[in-house]
């Protein structure tokens, strides 16, 4: 299986490794009846770990669809897989900072992501050419 695949399942695991976060520490007020209501009460880091959660299923779709059109249309194999740990990366980044509360850092690294997800389908679209 090629790396960017890989990088492909590390970007599907990232929302539930974000969510442990908010949920994390067995605090006996969670509410597995409801936990969206429950997490939606939360504040601090647990509150900013829901929101990268939600962030990183928003991001999914279209990095995913990137690697897959890449591959597609035979993209050179290195460039794809490159370009997707360096998407990983820029989420990596992106949680650090979230988590840590730096919004301004954190937007950054949102763009890299956004412009490595548009650099896949730039390389996909010139290998047609």
């Amino acid at each position: 299986m090629n790396l960017s695949y890989w990088c492909v399942l590390a970007a599907g695991i990232m929302p539930v490794a974000t969510i442990g976060i908010a949920k994390w520490g067995g605090r006996r007020d969670y509410d597995n009846s409801e936990p969206r209501r429950w997490l939606e009460k939360q504040s601090g880091v647990r509150r900013r770990a829901d929101s990268a959660h939600r962030n990183h299923f928003e991001a999914f779709p279209f990095f995913a669809a990137g690697v897959l059109v890449a591959q597609q249309l035979h993209a050179p194999q290195d460039s794809i897989d490159m370009l997707a740990i360096a998407f990983i990366a820029s989420r990596i980044v992106y949680t650090g900072f979230y988590l840590t509360d730096r919004a301004t850092l954190r937007s950054v690294s949102w763009f890299i992501g956004y412009l490595i997800v548009i650099g896949l389908f730039l390389i996909a679209a010139f290998q047609g050419s």
